[in-house]
């Protein structure tokens, strides 16, 4: 219930904000679309340091790069999905062609309403409410951000959920210690991976409290991820992996993942440029943890997914819990 709510909600808000940015925009100067200015170095604070047009460019498409990530919900509820061979694929397009048709609205309704570009350039982080409080009227305004608050909450809240949910799966499978497993009898959640999720969250945002630079760790994480089954996918096609799912491609599956690996490490170099450079070191050190972890303990104790017979017994146990949990 709370996930349609937010849903719908973060829908609603985001129209109500482009409606409003479009009918109470001081100009209708379209060209701004296809104009670029160089803003870099400039604002207090400085969002970017200064450097050429090209690399700013670059450095802001990381932002909507991230805001469109949220395609991989549709992987985390697959095990719940019906014809989830053909239903999370189709969620995943479908989900990334509308949040980015939508976002792109949202964005150019945004740039048409600013007032006056070099006043807003100087308010730095602060552009937003530069904007809102200069052109949407009273009242209204304030709606709005209580809706922006709300949406932004409910995102964080899902985001958490996410990130607890995956704890929660690498843990019953063997992958993570297995406290993060256990589910309570109360709450019926798995109370310790969500603690868990939203600690290192808090510590994430102590060591790199720049906002920029938590959106670029992110994204290079969250990118590395989606790469490393694909790169998997691409040496093991033909070879043990000769049956591909509904969803087939063909023989230009080879192609497009090289084409979506080099893309990954372009966003890689792009995300480890000032003042985002903490990312190159907590993607450096991350790796340095995993190879010590993998190959140091995990590599001779972990067997991978369950598979055959597994499988069967933790459907009977979850079903045996299940049943525990309702007859009480």
């Amino acid at each position: 219930m709370l996930t349609d709510f937010s849903g719908y909600l973060i829908f609603a808000v985001a129209i109500a904000l482009t409606l409003a940015l479009i009918i109470y925009a001081p100009t209708r100067d379209f060209s701004r679309l296809f104009t670029f200015t160089n803003y870099s170095g400039f604002g207090d604070p400085v969002v970017w340091p200064k450097t050429d047009l090209t690399t700013v460019f670059l450095l802001g498409l990381l932002l909507p790069i991230y805001t469109i990530t949220g395609y991989d919900a549709c992987a985390h509820v697959s095990e719940e999905t019906v014809n989830a061979q053909r239903s999370v694929p189709r969620s995943i397009i479908s989900s990334t062609l509308w949040s980015g048709l939508f976002g792109y609205i949202m964005l150019c309704a945004f740039v048409i309403a600013i007032p006056d570009m070099n006043e807003a350039a100087k308010t730095g982080f602060g552009v937003f409410f530069y904007v809102l409080n200069k052109v949407i009227p009273s009242g209204l305004r304030e709606i709005l951000y209580v809706g922006v608050f709300v949406s932004q909450f409910l995102c964080g809240l899902a985001t958490v959920t996410s990130a607890s949910r995956m704890i929660f799966a690498f843990a019953r499978d063997g992958g993570f210690p297995s406290f993060l497993k256990v589910i309570d009898k109360n709450y019926r959640t798995p109370v310790a991976a969500i603690w868990t999720a939203g600690i290192i969250s808090i510590l994430f945002t102590l060591y790199a409290p720049v906002y920029t630079t938590i959106v670029t760790i992110c994204v290079i994480f969250l990118f590395l991820s989606y790469a490393m089954p694909i790169a998997a996918g691409y040496l093991a096609y033909g070879k043990s992996w000769t049956t591909m799912g509904p969803w087939d491609i063909g023989t230009a599956f080879k192609a497009v993942s090289i084409a979506v690996m080099l893309a990954i490490c372009f966003i890689f170099y792009i995300g480890i440029q000032p003042p985002n450079d903490k990312a190159l070191w907590v993607t450096l050190g991350f790796f340095a943890l995993l190879v010590v972890v993998w190959f140091g303990l995990e590599r001779n104790r972990f067997t991978g997914p369950p598979t055959g017979e597994s499988i069967a017994a933790r459907q009977a146990a979850i079903k045996d819990a299940e049943n525990a949990l309702s007859n009480k």
